[in-house]
């Protein structure tokens, strides 16, 4: 049995915490669900289908998620791939996203695609209390090589344990939940006067380079592009405890959609920067 983009696109739309879409081998949108219509501050389905990326999304976000079609199209898959989204109507916030080629008489003919907002935290699990010392340390030394096997001592658990407890508390592995944590870090700092290089430091890059690489990779655009950003919006620079990147006064003029990308590092030895 064969279900049409028509009617997944249809179920979707009443799935307020998932953006579904389907593009053409040229990446232009054919299909899109509501959520990504409001998200993307617009009110018609129309006014998505039949663009691409890079006429919807300010630049350079637009040439890096055409980048990412271009690879999709050319018949890689996207699995679980941890994303932060800057929405310019809502607060920022993480997904995980899959993307598939879409074959056709021997070719690849467009894409599919769903990104899934995380879901708050079971914090009715029964592991979730045996969890706080993990994620208390996460918080702490997320600047440093932090071991697998260290999180599970902390937990008392095997590693194998440690990895589907954290999944099933955070919707997330024990490595995509300590890059959320540097990259939120990130996108703190670069609010501040701190060098690039020294940010990159303070959360756990071996050196400049791979901090720029990861989060470009992660947000869509260069440490130094986003710091350009925040400084012409003139979000103000975020208290001591405040947690997270301040977007509030990004507006759909600034940046219309999405900031994404991330790596997903199964299985790691060690949790650190993507040059180790």
């Amino acid at each position: 049995m064969e279900f049409s983009a028509n009617l997944m696109q249809h179920l979707f739309d009443a799935l307020p915490d998932v953006v579904f879409f389907v593009k053409d081998a040229d990446g232009r949108y054919t299909h899109a669900n509501l959520t990504l219509v409001r998200r993307l501050g617009l009110k018609r389905r129309d006014e998505i289908i039949g663009c691409t990326v890079s006429t919807l999304f300010a630049a350079p976000l637009g040439a890096a998620f055409a980048e990412q079609d271009r690879r999709v199209l050319a018949g890689d898959r996207v699995e679980h791939h941890l994303e932060v989204h800057l929405f310019p109507n809502r607060a920022p916030g993480w997904c995980l996203t899959c993307k598939e080629p879409v074959l056709a008489g021997g070719g690849v003919r467009g894409l599919v695609g769903i990104s899934r907002d995380l879901r708050r935290l079971h914090r009715s699990d029964p592991t979730y209390d045996r969890l706080q010392t993990v994620l208390a340390h996460l918080k702490s030394h997320y600047g440093e090589r932090v071991r697998v096997q260290t999180l599970a001592d902390l937990a008392g658990v095997s590693v194998t344990q440690l990895e589907r407890h954290v999944r099933r508390v955070f919707h997330l592995t024990p490595q995509q939940l300590l890059a959320k944590f540097r990259i939120e870090a990130a996108m703190r700092l670069l609010c501040g006067k701190s060098s690039i290089a020294d940010i990159g430091h303070q959360c756990g890059f071996t050196d400049q380079s791979a901090f720029t690489r990861q989060f470009r990779a992660t947000v869509g655009t260069t440490p130094r592009n986003y710091r350009g950003l925040l400084a012409s919006l003139k979000v103000p620079r975020p208290s001591g405890d405040e947690q997270g990147p301040l977007i509030a006064a990004l507006t759909p003029g600034d940046l219309r959609g999405t900031i994404r990308g991330a790596s997903d590092r199964e299985r790691a030895p060690a949790i650190s920067g993507p040059s180790d």
